[in-house]
């Protein structure tokens, strides 16, 4: 899977939702910065089964010791398993997401114009079907064309052109029409460029999240400028702005810049409700694929609950979500763009897609295949909140390290903690909930959990303090019971 940021590998995501019950919601990319001209990252989503982390190297759920995974993304939490104190995060397995960001437009030729072959003599039945084809043309333009030529029945030219009563400035477009809804989102949507203070950056999308000039993007779309780089944001108009990074949250790939000295005029986008979001249901997607942008392509929901682990390959933290599935094109340049709904309003922020190894205009880098993933909005709209308040993400915690295989049948409480710390927190919410190491987690209220990191996705969409059913399994007995979870301030 190569999320939306040009194709690195990443940590594997289930390639189906897991299985859940009938009246459950299904279960179902981080645009890089890297050089338009980088190798692609490779990748193709292997789901965290037999194809994902490697058997015996588990870590820590992040979102259970409230650490998310280590390198800059890096988090507190435990790993254990055979590997005793690994590294967070562990290495990006085959086949994953990968970032579709980054890239300016490339260049290269569209191959020879084409040549029509030289005409043949002869042939009567050739002339035949020519004359047919001129009288089916003649009889099908008739009704419409008969004013126009009987107003220019003195023009010696034989012109029969038509031209429309209305030209296209004046065409209307009703309300919940593609171009009604791109000319009304357009003006709130800007192309973003990052860039590092060694000059290394990439291209990414945004979109006005308020009237105080906060625009809302992915975290791996303003990677490069987080420490002394610069961030600017250019709106359809041409117009440019600098701005500041106020926060990011490396784990669930999203980020906030200031404008500075923001135009006063700007409509932030209508956010929608993701909850209500149904497969089947139309989208629209708007970012910068490539560099070019402005872009708008239309899909529909494909899925929902996907559970999406990314990365844009440089050994940074990967982000987990349970996605909404999009079969709207998206590509390396999209990364932070709004995915929006028939009405307009935004449903998701565009982060990551699967694709093949290789992508098109020379490059290999990842393009689309159909498979795009975006952060829900209302996780998304919460997170964004807690950046611009404090400048620090919040992230909701179990309290216990997780093993990232796949062969578990869910998210297993592991045996020992990294660096020999404690796999379940003592007096976190966990223990408080009496869970133990070696509990095999299996649901999360309705939604079905597969894996460890199915249960950090599921876990993220909720908030420090909510309430929640854990359904687990021990000793070959499957057992319930409730737990708060509890809070992780920052990214470390």
């Amino acid at each position: 899977m190569s999320t939306e940021n040009e194709g690195n590998a990443v940590p594997p995501a289930p390639s189906a939702p897991p299985s859940a019950p009938v009246d459950a919601p299904a279960a179902s990319a981080h645009q890089g910065h890297p050089d338009p001209g980088a190798a692609p990252y490779p990748a193709a989503p292997q789901g965290y089964g037999p194809q994902g982390t490697p058997a015996g190297d588990a870590h820590q759920d992040p979102a259970a010791r409230g650490g998310a995974p280590g390198g800059p993304h890096a988090g507190t939490g435990a790993h254990a398993s055979s590997v005793p104190d690994p590294a967070w995060p562990p290495p990006p397995p085959p086949a994953t997401p990968s970032y579709g960001d980054g890239g300016a437009g490339h260049g290269g030729g569209w191959g020879a114009s084409y040549q029509p072959p030289a005409p043949k003599n002869g042939g009567g039945r050739g002339r035949t079907i020519a004359a047919v084809l001129v009288a089916a043309l003649v009889a099908g333009g008739l009704g419409g064309g008969l004013g126009y030529t009987l107003a220019r029945e003195n023009d010696s030219s034989g012109s029969t052109t038509v031209s429309s009563s209305t030209s296209g400035g004046n065409v209307k477009r009703d309300p919940g029409t593609v171009a009604a809804v791109a000319a009304k989102a357009l003006p709130s949507t800007v192309t973003i460029e990052a860039q590092s203070s060694s000059g290394e950056g990439g291209t990414g999308t945004g979109f006005v999240f308020d009237t105080q000039g906060h625009i809302v993007t992915n975290s791996h779309v303003v990677a490069e400028a987080v420490d002394g780089g610069k961030v600017s944001a250019t709106f359809p108009n041409g117009k440019k702005y600098a701005g500041e990074v106020v926060g990011h949250a490396q784990g669930y790939d999203v980020a906030v810049i200031k404008l500075d000295d923001a135009p006063s005029d700007l409509k932030p986008l209508t956010l929608g409700n993701s909850d209500d979001v149904a497969v089947g249901d139309s989208t629209i997607a708007i970012g910068a694929p490539f560099g070019l942008s402005n872009t708008v392509t239309t899909g529909i929901i494909s899925a929902k609950n996907r559970p999406v682990a990314s990365s844009d390959g440089s050994g940074s933290q990967a982000s987990y979500m349970s996605a909404l599935q999009t079969d709207a094109s998206i590509n390396p340049g999209n990364s932070g763009g709004p995915l929006l709904d028939a009405q307009g309003n935004v449903i998701g922020i565009n982060s990551a897609i699967q694709s093949t190894s290789n992508g098109g205009f020379g490059t290999g880098q990842a393009g689309s295949i159909g498979l795009g993933f975006a952060i829900p909005i209302n996780q998304a709209k919460y997170v964004a909140q807690e950046l611009i308040e404090t400048g620090k993400p919040v992230y909701a915690k179990i309290g216990a390290s997780v093993s990232l295989e796949e062969a578990a049948g869910g998210a297993k409480i592991t045996e020992e903690g990294a660096g020999g710390s404690e796999p379940v927190d003592p007096g976190g919410p966990a223990d408080k909930a009496g869970l133990e190491p070696g509990d095999v987690i299996t649901k999360l209220d309705d939604r079905v959990i597969d894996s460890g990191p199915t249960l950090i996705g599921e876990i993220w969409t909720h908030k420090p303090g909510d309430e929640v059913t854990i359904t687990y399994e021990r000793d070959g007995k499957e057992r319930t019971t409730e737990l708060t979870l509890g809070s992780r301030v920052g990214d470390s």
